[in-house]
């Protein structure tokens, strides 16, 4: 077996999944966007069997991503798929649940906007969306580790960086998304959960 696998995903699974049980309780399926070494997946699929949860990443990614779902994975989670979030439209069915983590602070701020116009086409009503990962608040920092690793991020590449939540949230906001919980989490980071309310017939 040759995929890899990151220590912050084994660290971080558990408090995610606490959050998730609760955000996908009344969904159905599951479209994870940057699935990685797929630890994630396999974890929340195993611990969240109601879910039809399917995985997805840039091409390059995938080999690893689909050994460790056919070696570990439970029958909810399907075979990942292609999908770079620039290329609009997305090649998925409508879903009523959406989840990435630790992707917004690696692409480009043009990649994150494609990624919510995404979102905002293959999100069903009612829907949710939630999002982990490093925020900055009013152009702040929440830890002086958070401060630093944005530094390590920009010298890296000038187009990533940790985001400002007021410019994500307005993004949501323009895709018909309203915030219902932000949830503080291990190591400075947050998970944010957005819902697409049902629309309700005048």
């Amino acid at each position: 077996m040759t995929y890899s696998t990151s220590e912050a995903c084994e660290r971080n699974k558990g408090p995610i999944l606490l959050i998730l049980t609760d955000a996908f309780a009344r969904s159905r399926a599951v479209l994870e966007i940057g699935s990685g070494t797929g630890q994630h997946a396999v974890h929340f699929a195993t611990h969240l069997p109601h879910l039809t949860w399917q995985p997805s990443d840039r091409a390059e990614y995938l080999d690893g991503l689909r050994e460790r779902i056919a070696h570990e994975g439970p029958l909810n989670l399907r075979p990942p798929i292609e999908l770079d979030v620039r290329e609009l439209p997305w090649p998925v069915e409508p879903v009523d649940a959406l989840f990435t983590a630790n992707t917004l602070h690696i692409m480009g701020w043009d990649a994150v906007e494609d990624l919510f116009r995404g979102v905002g086409s293959v999100l069903s009503t009612p829907g949710v969306l939630c999002i982990y990962g490093p925020f900055r608040y009013r152009g702040a920092h929440t830890s002086e580790s958070n401060a630093q690793f944005d530094q390590y991020l920009r010298a890296r590449d000038r187009h990533s960086g940790v985001r400002d939540f007021e410019e994500v949230n307005r993004l949501a906001l323009a895709q018909g998304l309203r915030l219902l919980d932000d949830h503080a989490m291990p190591a400075n980071n947050r998970l944010l959960v957005w819902h697409k309310p049902a629309i309700v017939p005048a």
